[in-house]
């Protein structure tokens, strides 16, 4: 019998290197188990494109012109559009493509729990937290003669590198701290500002972008992962730290507390680079073991134990098993 056939428009293909494709990619293997499953740019509702079956479009705003051609060609049937934190916390609320996507989709896609409080109430119904996953990772040691604490995201407005920068240039007289800083400057001007705080600050290291597999191994070999975001739809470098044992500082966004749970300890008011660089000194000072003469555990300690409570949410399995039922739902026929 001939598989049922799911695209996958995502905005965002291999070259991009980002969340979107990441997103796309896992999907389209978990779903192949069952489906035909192919990822497109574009879905124009003409000639090959015809032939599918459902589909589940990433991003409400930037595959509008798909969601509407498939709402055309299959009136009321078969699409899911996964809401993105640009979609979430900006564009439903100034766009009107991006609202008429949420519209036009049976199923909306969220990627973290407190996504639904920006839902209008109306579309709670059709909205369906999965939470994204990857494979778990063996903690590495770290070195106790330093601690190094990682960036993973490429340089824009979005994910506010400018509070990295500034806690670095805070903490430039700080020994045993060391900042590195993985991907690619969207625009000149943010590769020119990176390599500024790079020429003050001698423990900041831009890096550039890496492919994700050097990527991943470097979150393992982090002390802590440092996530700065102004606004987040469910960040897949924060899975992956949690998943190899390394712990998170994250902007206290909706993003960002809807992956890490509300009352993480590692939180810092979004752009406020002195309250990251404190508890940057506070993860170095208290030491693994924690401060001399306490037996309550230290910041970092505490940190780990949070995250390890979360990460089964991002397990394979689990996310697998709802894409199979987002699946089953879509290619349902009344």
């Amino acid at each position: 019998m001939q598989k049922a056939s799911i695209v996958i428009v995502s905005p965002a293909l291999a070259d991009a290197n980002n969340g979107n494709w990441q997103t796309a990619r896992r999907w389209q293997l978990m779903l192949g188990q069952r489906y035909q499953v192919r990822i497109c740019r574009d879905w124009t509702g003409s000639g090959p494109d015809a032939e599918d079956a459902a589909m589940i479009a990433l991003h409400a705003r930037r595959s509008a012109a798909s969601i509407q051609a498939w709402a055309q060609q299959h009136p009321g049937l078969g699409l899911a559009v996964v809401l993105t934190g640009t979609d979430l916390y900006r564009d439903i609320a100034q766009d009107p493509q991006a609202r008429q996507s949420l519209e036009l989709a049976q199923r909306l896609v969220l990627l973290q729990e407190r996504a639904p409080l920006a839902l209008p109430a109306a579309l709670h119904a059709k909205s369906h937290v999965i939470f994204q996953s990857c494979s778990a990772r063996a903690p590495q040691d770290k070195t106790a003669h330093h601690l190094r604490a990682l960036v993973v995201g490429h340089l824009r407005a979005e994910k506010s590198p400018q509070t990295i920068w500034q806690a670095a240039r805070l903490l430039r007289d700080q020994p045993g701290l060391l900042i590195d800083h993985v991907g690619a400057a969207l625009e000149p001007a943010w590769a020119e500002q990176a390599l500024a705080v790079m020429r003050d600050c001698p423990q900041y290291r831009w890096l550039g972008a890496l492919p994700h597999e050097a990527t991943r191994r470097r979150i393992q070999r982090a002390h802590l992962l440092l996530h700065p975001s102004l606004m987040e739809g469910g960040a897949h470098v924060i899975m992956e730290a949690v998943r190899s044992g390394t712990p998170v500082l994250a902007s206290r966004v909706d993003g960002n507390v809807g992956m890490l749970g509300q009352d993480y300890s590692g939180y810092f008011d979004c752009g406020d680079a002195a309250a990251l660089a404190d508890l940057l000194l506070r993860c170095r000072d208290e030491g693994q073991a924690g401060a001399p003469g306490s037996t309550s555990p230290s910041l970092l300690e505490r940190l780990q134990q949070q995250c390890g409570q979360r990460a089964p949410l991002f397990d394979p399995a689990r996310e697998r098993a709802a894409l199979l039922a987002l699946g089953a739902e879509l290619l349902a026929r009344p």
